[in-house]
């Protein structure tokens, strides 16, 4: 450490403002409880050497320009700021094409009534991108200010084409808005950015169906990484470098020599998760293609959660729980091996419920032909049922089980924590769903009556069948 800034005042975001071939380091920082924002001589004292003070409201990023040594400030009015480095003494930038910032598209986010988050500029400085609160991608011309193309990735636009579209099951569709609204309440947008590639020409950022991958000359979306992967990414940042080969001269590297071509480019994407204490790397290297959940990414090497290591130690003995049961149902018996070492609240909250008579009557309201077969809801419609202590109560994902085979048995949800009594049994196998939804069975005997009940007619709307099929009775062994 070179330096410590003493502050008289709670910051908000910091940036390197100077060129690389500058002798001071400066350094702006923003005040949380105003738009005043700071700059230090990150080797000085810890007065400012300006304050900056175009915003009205707290800002909530700085981005600095290399290319043309200017700084775009935003605030949460919505308004954003052009203001020179050191070399033009912080003033408006004279090597602009306006004048006027009414010549602009720079009111766009004041007049969507929405808050810029993050900024990040195109390797010549052409271009910004900026993320809002709203949940849209919007890409500037650096030097007139105007727009050059949006990118809406809303809620409501994702639930629409995805619907539409059939590239997600319903079920999933529901389980990301969820996590959505989480990640609102949460104020966790502010997290998250969008990134240039070296050419300039791709931008790439976050949504709920995973990273994007959008072509700015055609405006289309080319790739979209980690789609089926039980995380909300977020923060993302992209390393295209081609890696140096020791003991490689300058002639032999731009000549066709076979030995120099073997180290190609590897470019890799680093991202941060919503609720999640680990990075996730994306990369052109594919893992071997081998099976088995020992050969499989290790992705449990963090430390456990407080109330992970109370489940490991506690003591279930106490707790009677069954290992199979035999579900009685209009169309046929279908035979459940039961997992109460693996999933214990599940398991018990479902041979409860069994043993009270909770299930009995109850009909198949959501039949999905080659997907599965759900019950448990005393309404019928999908939206009741309550857990056998009267609230939510939370996942329980194991890796020694998978959706990796037809007939296994899980609990439904509305998002992560939301289990209650409904339940499910897939037809196929459905990876997709690992880590979504609490396993705690599988059919063992019965899978042609299982079959049976996927195959019959339903209304196209709601996937309830037109005859109903109930539960007539649980027996838990």
């Amino acid at each position: 450490m070179i330096n410590m800034v003493k502050l008289s005042y709670i910051p908000g975001h910091c940036q390197w403002i100077h060129s690389s071939d500058s002798a001071v380091g400066l350094i702006a920082c923003s005040e949380q409880s105003s738009g005043n924002i700071n700059i230090y001589d990150s080797k000085g004292s810890n007065q400012p050497i300006k304050t900056i003070t175009l915003h009205s409201k707290p800002v909530t990023f700085i981005g600095y320009n290399r290319i043309f040594d200017v700084i775009v400030s935003g605030d949460e009015a919505g308004m954003l700021e052009y203001w020179s480095g050191a070399n033009n003494d912080y003033q408006f930038p004279d090597i602009l094409d306006f004048e006027f910032k009414t010549d602009t598209d720079l009111y766009h986010f004041a007049m969507r009534k929405t808050v810029p988050v993050s900024l990040s500029f195109s390797p010549n400085g052409k271009l910004f991108a900026v993320v809002a609160k709203d949940r849209t991608i919007s890409v500037f011309r650096f030097l007139n200010g105007k727009l050059k193309v949006v990118f809406d990735e809303r809620v409501d636009s994702f639930d629409k084409s995805l619907k539409t579209g059939s590239q997600l099951p319903n079920m999933e569709i529901n389980r990301r808005i969820a996590v959505e609204r989480d990640i609102e309440k949460a104020n966790g947008l502010a997290h998250v950015n969008a990134v240039f590639d070296d050419s300039g020409h791709m931008l790439v950022y976050a949504t709920m169906v995973g990273i994007k991958v959008m072509n700015l000359q055609t405006n289309s979306c080319v790739r979209t990484l980690g789609k089926t992967e039980n995380v909300r990414f977020l923060n993302i940042a992209l390393y295209q470098n081609k890696p140096k080969q020791s003991g490689v001269s300058i002639e032999l590297e731009v000549s066709n020599n076979s030995n120099s071509q073997k180290v190609s480019a590897d470019p890799m994407i680093v991202s941060t998760g919503w609720k999640k204490n680990r990075f996730y790397l994306f990369s052109t290297r594919e893992p071997d293609d081998n099976k088995g959940t020992e050969a499989e990414r290790d992705i449990f090497n963090e430390k456990p959660s407080r109330e992970e290591q109370l489940a490991a130690v506690k003591d279930s003995s106490n707790i009677m729980l069954g290992d199979f049961s035999i579900m009685h149902t209009t169309m046929g018996d279908i035979h459940i091996q039961l997992f109460p070492k693996i999933a214990p609240k599940a398991v018990e909250n479902f041979c409860t419920h069994s043993k009270n008579g909770y299930y009995n009557g109850h009909i198949f309201h959501r039949v999905i032909k080659a997907f599965m077969i759900q019950t448990g809801d005393p309404l019928g419609t999908g939206t009741g049922g309550t857990s056998i202590w009267g609230k939510e109560f939370e996942d329980e994902f194991d890796s020694s089980v998978r959706h990796d085979r037809p007939y296994t048995v899980s609990m439904a949800n509305a998002g992560p924590g939301t289990n209650g009594s409904q339940f499910f049994i897939t037809i196929v196998p459905t990876p997709w769903l690992d880590h979504k939804h609490t396993i705690f069975g599988r059919v063992i005997k019965g899978m042609e009556v299982v079959q049976n009940v996927s195959n019959v007619k339903c209304d196209p709307k709601t996937d309830r069948p037109y005859d109903d099929i109930k539960i007539i009775s649980i027996t838990i062994k």
